[in-house]
């Protein structure tokens, strides 16, 4: 694999073709959150309707929770740069669709759920592939940086994308937000032509995903189910998902609540978390964690227990929520960039597509279920028991009060050290997950063919 920064054939490799990749990434990704703002205000202007936004939610998902498997199949089979690129540009068209309709005043909130699916379907792709280039295009001593840069990918635009829609908005309004959203589309693609991003190399395990497309794509659950430390550390991420999931969800109503419906102090709150995001992508790209990336994982979920929940819960002022969230939102930073390091250096990058596909399939399934229990626990259960004279508010009252919002959070308390006793036993008694890095080789040192 090239490491010089530019080939004879005038493009990019190495590191500096995945920092470019990454600018263009992260350019239109802004654009596309700015968009993602409108659209938003646009219809619950024309609606009013929450479950509407939450419907069009849903029909980004689907793509995904259908296509995943062989998305993954495709990603490993064929040019992944090419991968990329076709699903930026079913991202494209569905915004150049929403453009044309909203520009001769047809616009309905239908076309949104289709406008979603689209860009659901191009994020089914994108993503196996992106994650997987990155094992092909730049050292694997240097993955936890690359993850963290991916990171602010996401953290970034929740911070800058409201700010400037909000100001843009009236003074473009929503067909230019939509034409800003459609040229980044361009700068990301160019970034993509200019670059090299190796196929990856034909291993053992490779030859042995090869079938037809069923079997490939049932390849990727196979290999994990196979690594007892692989699966090992993903069921311990689940476990922690469940946990916090049942506290997470209720971040909004949590505050509203304990703010007399105060949504300024919720977007206070909310931005502070984005900026936590940001600190934490920054620190993971310019230092890279821990040499031991199990050591990252451990001490940022312990933290992340703390912080993000115990603490969170007890906090009674919106400055002690600002400043428990911009800490909060580093270390999940530290601990998914290293997470996502240890899966690029244990899966050989000709079944990465397959294996993440998989891997992300299995985790987000779960992701349904914990914002109903956690609406019914709150709503039917601690809520209730804190705001009466019952035994677990004569217990914790002292704790987190007996006003609204009290038995929220409890929930954050009381998961917060569920998960942190996780982390524990998980650490104390599960060397197959603690010593992943040893026990499972890279995938580089497995003999190529």
């Amino acid at each position: 694999m090239s490491t010089t920064p530019q080939s004879k054939t005038g493009r990019f490799s190495g590191m500096a073709a995945f920092t470019l990749v990454w600018a263009g990434q992260i350019v239109s990704v802004l654009a596309s959150s700015m968009t993602q703002f409108a659209l938003t205000i646009w219809a619950y202007q024309e609606t009013g309707s929450a479950t509407a936004l939450g419907a069009v939610n849903t029909a980004f998902l689907i793509p995904f929770l259908l296509l995943s498997p062989f998305a993954g199949v495709m990603v490993d089979r064929y040019n992944r740069k090419l991968m990329m690129m076709v699903s930026d540009l079913a991202a494209v068209t569905s915004t150049v669709g929403i453009f044309i309709i909203n520009a001769t005043g047809q616009l309905e909130l239908w076309h949104l759920f289709i406008a979603s699916a689209l860009n659901g379907l191009g994020n089914t792709f994108q993503w196996p592939a992106y994650s997987a280039a990155i094992s092909t295009m730049v050292p694997k001593e240097k993955y936890t940086r690359a993850n963290g840069m991916m990171s602010l990918i996401e953290s970034a635009p929740g911070v800058l994308a409201p700010i400037l829609a909000g100001l843009l908005l009236p003074l473009i309004k929503l067909n230019g937000i939509l034409i800003i959203d459609i040229l980044t589309f361009f700068i990301a693609i160019g970034a993509l032509i200019a670059v090299i991003i190796p196929k990856p190399p034909i291993s053992s395990e490779s030859q042995a995903a090869q079938g037809n497309i069923f079997q490939e794509a049932i390849f990727g659950f196979r290999y994990i189910f196979e690594r007892r430390s692989l699966l090992g550390l993903l069921l311990f991420f689940i476990c922690l998902n469940l946990v916090i999931g049942l506290s997470a969800s209720l971040f909004a109503p949590f505050i509203l609540s304990r703010t007399g419906n105060d949504s300024a102090a919720l977007g206070a709150v909310q931005s502070a978390a984005a900026i936590g995001a940001v600190i934490g992508g920054l620190l993971v790209s310019l230092w890279g964690g821990f040499k031991r990336r199990m050591t990252s994982i451990f001490i940022g979920e312990a933290l992340t227990g703390l912080f993000c929940l115990i603490l969170f819960g007890v906090g009674r002022t919106l400055l002690a929520w600002i400043v428990v969230c911009v800490i909060m939102e580093i270390f999940p930073v530290f601990t998914n960039g290293a997470s996502q390091a240890i899966w690029q250096a244990k899966v050989a990058p000709g079944v990465q597509g397959r294996v993440f596909s998989a891997r992300r399939m299995i985790a987000w399934s779960m992701g349904p279920i914990t914002p109903i229990l956690a609406g019914l626990l709150a709503d039917y259960v601690t809520e209730p028991a804190m705001q009466s004279p019952t035994m677990l508010a004569r217990l914790f009252g002292w704790l987190v009060g007996t006003e609204p919002g009290s038995g929220m959070a409890l929930q954050f308390v009381l998961t917060g050290v569920v998960y942190i006793i996780i982390v524990l036993i998980v650490f104390l008694l599960f060397p197959v997950v603690r010593d992943l890095e040893d026990r499972l080789k890279d995938h580089d040192q497995i003999e190529l063919r």
